[in-house]
């Protein structure tokens, strides 16, 4: 069959996107990749062909304002719901656009965020799954609403909060998207939506969920039709390690790495306060940059840095790692079975960090700005508790279980095969009836 996979041009996004075109492609489907230029080799080095963003404005997801103005430090509800209108609605009409000028294809695969294949999906009923590549944000009524980086409440008094949060965004934000996606729909000569703007994200016809149960809030009310799928994008194997890796390994002590991801590089936020946290103490630092190299006096006698590091053989001699909370990080970290200690502070990153700590897998440090002797303090309440590690490998099984990129193109291949939505066979992932019963809050 001939699929379009659709990609944000965010790095975080077009990796898992990628493993999902290359296991297509290994089956022996054809792939169109719908993404930005910086992200096309991705796409092509696994067999995939090119359609560019020409329509929708193409941008570079480390300079998100020279394109969206409007975007700001992507703190508090308020940046959530700038970017959610100018980066990923309104581009949805030139998206749609560039999508049918692929020409027709038998399934629509995208990115959550990339809106344009649900608008393609309903002008030509083609079948369309949605990628989740974040927490699921589809709307609870066991949760607050997503984006408040709150946890779900345990008491009556709590739950009335949370009923009272998510009416108070139905009024406000909801109204402001839904009317935003209104506009979008005409461009493409739809009609109003019959849902909100904040479920047209998700498909009806199947919900592929980057992640597993563990690491999300129970709900009763999951949509039937989304599954979990665990690990779609594995740490890339193959680069050598730094020169000074051997030298750090050397020093026998409990090796943590500390990374900023892709996004949000500043190291002022927790680089450089986690470097002076950890000084010290009694622990060898690998530190990824993300961008250019931090100034040699500001990297202690006990931790050395590069720009990326191997994951695949960085992790498996880790014993904890420090990050901001970008969902295909932590993925990689638990993975392999790492605890994590996760400082979140914009977009949905404090929603992963709330998630991390539900699962007992790590600490959530409730700031993207920590101080360095609060990073300090918890790398040491992980490194002293075995309870962090033990919680960390259940998570780590898990993601194996859930299959990867080979389960979710089987439930890819089910959907055009039956025609209609995908049920999931479990009612209930959680197996508790939507009681939060495990984890450390």
């Amino acid at each position: 069959m001939r699929v379009l996979v659709a990609a944000m041009p965010f790095a975080g996004h077009a990796a898992p996107m990628a493993a999902l075109a290359r296991e297509l492609t290994g089956r022996g489907h054809a792939v169109v990749a719908y993404t930005g230029r910086r992200y096309t080799d991705r796409f092509t080095a696994v067999g995939a062909s090119w359609q560019p963003w020409e329509r929708a404005p193409d941008f570079d997801d480390a300079d998100l304002r020279a394109t969206f103005p409007q975007v700001g430090d992507g703190r508090g509800m308020r940046a959530v719901a700038t970017n959610l209108e100018h980066v990923f609605l309104r581009t949805g009409a030139g998206q749609a656009r560039d999508i049918e000028a692929a020409g027709p294809v038998d399934l629509l695969v995208s990115d959550q965020l990339a809106i344009g294949c649900s608008l393609v999906a309903e002008r030509r009923g083609t079948p369309w799954a949605s990628v989740s590549l974040v927490p699921l944000s589809m709307p609870s009524r066991d949760l607050p609403p997503f984006g408040t980086g709150l946890l779900p409440a345990r008491t009556p008094l709590g739950r009335a909060r949370d009923a009272a949060l998510r009416a108070l965004v139905a009024r406000t934000l909801v109204r402001r998207m839904d009317a935003v996606l209104t506009s979008v729909r005409a461009e493409v000569d739809l009609p109003p939506a019959r849902s909100s703007a904040l479920e047209a994200f998700a498909s009806p016809q199947l919900v592929l969920a980057h992640g597993v149960p563990e690491l999300e809030h129970p709900r009763r009310d999951l949509p039937p039709q989304v599954h979990f799928v665990g690990q779609l994008a594995p740490p890339p194997a193959g680069h050598e390690p730094p020169p000074w890796w051997p030298e750090l390994l050397a020093a026998g002590r409990p090796l943590v790495h500390v990374t900023q991801g892709t996004y949000d590089v500043d190291p002022g936020d927790l680089l450089l306060p986690a470097l002076r946290g950890l000084a010290d103490a009694d622990v060898a630092v690998a530190a990824a940059t993300g961008s250019g190299p931090l100034p040699p006096e500001a990297v202690p006698a006990n931790a050395r840095q590069a720009q990326f590091l191997p994951y695949d053989v960085l992790l498996p001699r880790a014993s904890v790692v420090v990050t901001n909370g970008g969902w295909g990080g932590v993925l990689a970290a638990l993975g392999a079975g790492v605890p994590l200690v996760v400082a979140g502070g914009t977009l949905d990153k404090p929603e992963i960090a709330r998630r991390v700590a539900r699962s007992g897998a790590g600490v959530d440090l409730r700031t993207g700005r920590p101080a360095p002797r609060r990073v300090a303090e918890a790398v040491a309440e992980v490194l002293a508790d075995p309870g962090y590690r033990e919680r960390a490998a259940a998570v780590a099984g898990s993601l194996a279980r859930h299959g990867g990129t080979a389960a979710a193109v089987d439930l890819m291949e089910r959907l055009v095969r039956d025609g209609g939505p995908v049920p999931r066979a479990e009612a209930d992932p959680w197996g508790v009836g939507g009681a939060v019963t495990r984890g450390r809050s």
